[in-house]
């Protein structure tokens, strides 16, 4: 159903931009033919399996360290009291980050990402641009993704410079 929809978005886009040739292709498609691609993936799942692990092993410390807080907790003096708290507000903290730096968008699974699926996607869409500007494609979609979204346009196309003309900030 989606690729039905897809279809028929482009083929709408397609009548409205003067009969251009378009096409779309399925990136998950072309991923899933790819060893090296399988391969990443595989590196990219294990190294998540083990942060995950390193996060989950912390993150059963802190709670030990906490329950044994909560039974302690009756026999300690005040200043015993806030340092302890203050060590389980740290290793909160501490696991927080360790999350952060592991899964945050800028962490260890995003760079690895990007040092490894990366430029099996830039090979695709130089891929997609040479086929298309061989083709005389004008735009090419992407069947794979749950929104349509265009991988490739032929600049001829972009009238972006005739609405700000029209808009009266560019003469």
């Amino acid at each position: 159903m989606k690729k039905v929809l897809i279809i028929l978005t482009a083929l709408c886009i397609s009548s409205i931009s003067f009969a251009q040739k378009t096409a779309y292709v399925d990136t998950e498609y072309i991923l899933n033919k790819i060893p090296a691609y399988k391969e990443a993936q595989k590196q990219i799942d294990d190294l998540t399996k083990q942060w995950q692990k390193e996060i989950e092993e912390k993150h059963l410390s802190l709670d030990a360290y906490y329950k044994q807080y909560q039974v302690d907790k009756v026999l300690l003096s005040n200043d015993m009291k806030q340092k302890r708290e203050q060590e389980i507000l740290d290793k909160e903290k501490e696991l927080k980050e360790l999350q952060k730096k592991r899964f945050g968008p800028e962490g260890d699974r995003f760079k690895k990402e990007q040092e490894l699926i990366k430029p099996i996607q830039d090979e695709i869409y130089n891929a997609i641009k040479e086929i298309a500007t061989a083709q005389n494609y004008g735009f090419i979609f992407d069947a794979a993704s749950s929104s349509l979204s265009i991988l490739y346009t032929d600049i001829k196309y972009d009238i972006s410079d005739e609405i700000l003309k029209k808009l009266g900030y560019i003469k």
